[in-house]
């Protein structure tokens, strides 16, 4: 037996949606917290490391939203094209593909020109730069438009076993719902729950034949960046933490849109902006973990730049640097200098001493023997 009214749009009071406010804003100000921590590391790093870090994070959001929606692209085509966007060129770099130097400047639109007013042929345009020949994969569709009349329903399960998870609102009302939408967005003071709202909103809109998904989280961004006031791409990725919790992201929105549908307070998203500001939180910390590694490289360069190092005493210290000093488990050992630097038993002992006597590393505070650690000094 049907549901009446089963999707988040059918309700009477869309789209005025309801939160708890003594519930979401704990977790707001925890957020704003780790969002200044951000920025104020911005003012800490070098030109160099800001850009470097922009290459990682921007290279890291175009495989992970496009990830998300099953699609796969090439890392090194991506880096390469973020590169050429960030004035990081070589004379040996790979060439990138269209759609990809098109998906990188639809990031790098949204992180930087978040003062310019929504509009329809902005979000088109968006559209037009992700499906340059007009098809996705194997299938002609409608870009720089609305989807076609056919009924859009997002379906999952084996042939013959289809659940519909979620109907979106009929060709017929898509121009008066992004008019709406739009007027919200550009009316609407920035903030972490008009990001929240306009990432599910759109998803709900649905107003695309593809890459809906894509230009919800840009939309993101959008309202994000505004937000920082970043001068600069982003330093964060949520396509990141949301690709490696796809699950969760698929559970929250079949929730909130309906298709596990609730007789009580349909128009409550609660549950929706607790999800978006979590893993908000968690990719602020995950990238302010990475700059913190970022500038305990460079504090351990500048004070051992002149220690005439080895090669292979350089390369173990990056790899410990790179990964964190707190993530390099157990601490550095002889087998595992040995295991890095391909050095042999005696040469890893000397390379070792070497290092303690020039002060970039400490035997670790109870360890001897076989058992012998150490620790980089920064």
């Amino acid at each position: 037996m049907s549901i009446t009214n089963r999707w988040i749009w059918q309700q009477k009071s869309y789209p005025n949606f309801t939160y708890d406010e003594s519930f979401i804003n704990p977790l707001i100000q925890k957020v704003t917290l780790a969002q200044g921590y951000l920025i104020a590391f911005t003012n800490i790093l070098n030109k160099e490391n800001l850009k470097q870090r922009q290459l990682e994070v921007l290279s890291s959001e175009a495989i992970n939203t496009s990830a998300i929606e099953g699609e796969k692209l090439n890392r090194d085509s991506v880096r390469s094209s973020v590169k050429n966007k960030l004035g990081l060129l070589n004379k040996n770099i790979q060439k990138s593909d269209i759609t990809t130097e098109n998906l990188i400047e639809i990031l790098i639109d949204a992180n930087t020109n978040y003062n310019k007013p929504l509009e329809l042929n902005r979000i088109f345009g968006w559209h037009n730069a992700l499906f340059p020949t007009g098809f996705s994969n194997f299938n002609k569709i409608n870009v720089a438009t609305f989807r076609g009349d056919e009924t859009m329903e997002v379906v999952s399960g084996a042939i013959g076993q289809e659940k519909v998870r979620y109907e979106a609102p009929s060709k017929d009302i898509l121009e008066k719902e992004m008019n709406t939408f739009i007027s919200w967005f550009n009316d609407t003071e920035d903030s972490l729950i008009k990001a929240a709202i306009t990432h599910l909103w759109f998803v709900i809109i649905h107003p695309l034949d593809d890459g809906n998904g894509r230009i919800s989280r840009a939309l993101t961004d959008l309202v994000l960046s505004k937000i920082e006031q970043s001068n600069i791409s982003k330093l964060y990725t949520m396509s990141s933490v949301i690709n490696d919790n796809r699950k969760s992201y698929y559970e929250i929105l079949d929730y909130t849109t309906g298709f596990k549908y609730r007789k009580d307070n349909p128009l409550d998203i609660t549950k929706w902006i607790e999800w978006f500001l979590n893993t908000l939180l968690i990719s602020l910390d995950e990238a302010k973990n990475s700059l913190q590694y970022i500038l305990d490289k460079t504090n351990f360069w500048d004070k051992c730049r002149d220690k005439e190092l080895n090669p292979r005493q350089t390369k173990v210290l990056n790899k410990i640097l790179d990964i964190g000093i707190k993530n390099f488990e157990g601490g550095l050992t002889k087998k595992k200098y040995i295991a890095i630097s391909k050095a042999s038993s005696t040469s890893a002992s000397r390379d070792l001493a070497d290092l303690i006597e020039k002060g970039c590393i400490s035997q670790v505070e109870g360890t001897s023997g076989r058992n012998v650690r150490y620790e980089i000094i920064v």
